[in-house]
């Protein structure tokens, strides 16, 4: 046991040695300065590491796009379309929506000009109410970013089209707005 003590203290004045010897010279602002340079480079390293695992260019670590909390899904041909946006549902009122087009693997697929309507048949007195979707493009292809103003709550018809290097779709799902 006492071999043991002696490598433990013979270790202790060693750190302590070099610790002082780090300090050595320097003023108490100095050594805070080291300090806080070692505790920004720990916490700029650890962001980036938690940030490249998190999303890289729209696409979760998987390969699948990252676009929010899925409203509706349609097959169109042999592709998955998926309307989403950070809560997970249709409201009326001015929002924005991500509509993302995958293949059978998850990954996202390039289909070229795309349209999305939503749309409400007529009433009684109410006349039918088409609201159109602005879509523009995404650093990620087959991945769009989209405003609308869905004009009141109530049932919709989501009317999607496409036409481009994956050929041409069409497809209509249902959708309550809140």
């Amino acid at each position: 046991m006492s071999a043991d003590r002696a490598d433990v203290s013979a270790l202790r004045r060693c750190l302590f040695t070099r610790v002082c010897l780090w300090h050595a010279g320097t003023t108490l602002e100095d050594q805070m300065k080291k300090y806080l340079v070692i505790l920004l480079a720990l916490f700029t390293t650890l962001a980036g590491v938690a940030c490249s695992k998190s999303t890289t260019d729209g696409q979760s670590s998987t390969g699948s796009p990252s676009t929010g909390t899925p409203i509706a899904t349609v097959t169109v041909n042999n592709l998955t379309a998926t309307v989403s946006n950070n809560t997970g549902h249709l409201k009326s009122g001015d929002q924005e929506l991500t509509l993302a087009f995958t293949d059978s693997a998850g990954k996202t697929v390039d289909v070229g000009a795309v349209s999305l309507n939503f749309h409400m048949p007529a009433m009684g007195s109410m006349a039918a109410m088409h609201n159109a979707v602005t879509l523009t493009t995404t650093s990620t292809p087959g991945v769009y970013n989209g405003k609308v103003n869905i004009e009141m709550a109530g049932e919709w018809q989501g009317q999607l089209a496409y036409e481009g290097p994956a050929g041409k779709g069409k497809a209509t799902f249902s959708v309550t707005a809140r």
